[in-house]
């Protein structure tokens, strides 16, 4: 409760190396913008073992400490399904969940990434074709991303994976709701030669984990290239790309807008994601 009485509204975060995430900054300016005071908390999997009962385990304590809800990240976006008692129809479809509600005593799993990522795209590449794209990595926040860039219209969809089951996976998933749009494929280099635009759904350009998905030699001024790491925004494939003449995309936009989406399921109330924009771009001055 604060002085005043009113109830603080409880947030977190579940992930792996999660110390430099804006999350927690975000939420609660919106919050106080809007009136009311929101605490958003952290918790690392860092600091734990055992990951399967670890998830159950943070779940619960969230749940007896009266959160409103959880976001999830990397790497347990897929693997928190389980533990859940129902899902939104987009994440059954995109099969993967980061942002989940407490609504009493059920745990309600939502993905506000796939439109976090369609936002931003719009905003930060209008025009950007859609004929031909490639997406390395398919994990959760791939799935999302695969499932925004299909109901954006994209007429091919490439997913390259190190792990060829989980390209192939997710390939059929979408598959069966976007046709013969979505393909898997082991060739990166084929790929990317025919291709209008590339993703980075990897956490491939982060501090923990440096380099790029795509070697610099694939790149060609004719290319978009939208990179959803945004710790930092400027990533090696980002910054490749922009001497390699490409429009480019960071991932400050899709982390500002599913933050948007998910605040809304958490608080019942709109945020104002331009506000949320401007707020989260002092915080990130590169």
């Amino acid at each position: 409760m604060t002085a005043s009485g009113a109830p603080i509204c409880l947030l977190g975060l579940i992930g792996r190396g999660i110390q430099a995430s804006k999350s927690p900054i975000i939420h609660e300016t919106e919050a106080a913008a809007q009136g009311f005071q929101c605490r958003y908390e952290l918790f690392d999997l860092n600091e734990h073992r055992d990951e399967p009962a670890t998830l159950l385990k943070l779940l619960r304590l969230a749940e007896q400490r009266g959160f409103a809800g959880l976001n999830i990240t990397y790497p347990c976006k897929q693997a928190i399904i389980p533990l859940l008692d129902e899902l939104s129809e987009e994440a059954r479809v995109i099969g993967a969940v980061n942002t989940v509600r407490f609504v009493a005593g059920r745990r309600v799993g939502y993905n506000t990434d796939a439109f976090g990522f369609a936002e931003s795209l719009r905003h930060g590449l209008p025009g950007a074709s859609l004929a031909c794209v490639v997406q390395v990595g398919a994990g959760g926040a791939g799935a999302a991303t695969a499932h925004a860039l299909l109901k954006l219209g994209a007429r091919k969809l490439s997913i390259v994976d190190m792990e060829r089951g989980r390209a192939e996976s997710l390939t059929a998933n979408l598959a069966s709701h976007f046709s013969d749009r979505i393909v898997a494929t082991e060739d990166l280099a084929h790929a990317v030669a025919n291709a209008s635009g590339v993703v980075n759904t990897t956490p491939m350009g982060m501090a923990a984990h440096p380099g790029s998905a795509v070697p610099t030699s694939l790149l060609r001024p004719d290319l978009w290239v939208a990179d959803i790491v945004y710790v930092p925004l400027e990533t090696d494939l980002l910054r490749a790309a922009r001497a390699a003449g490409c429009r480019v995309l960071d991932g400050g936009g899709m982390a500002v807008f599913q933050a948007a989406r998910a605040f809304e399921i958490f608080t019942g109330r709109k945020a104002l994601a331009e506000r949320m924009r401007r707020h989260f771009e002092t915080l990130t001055p590169d």
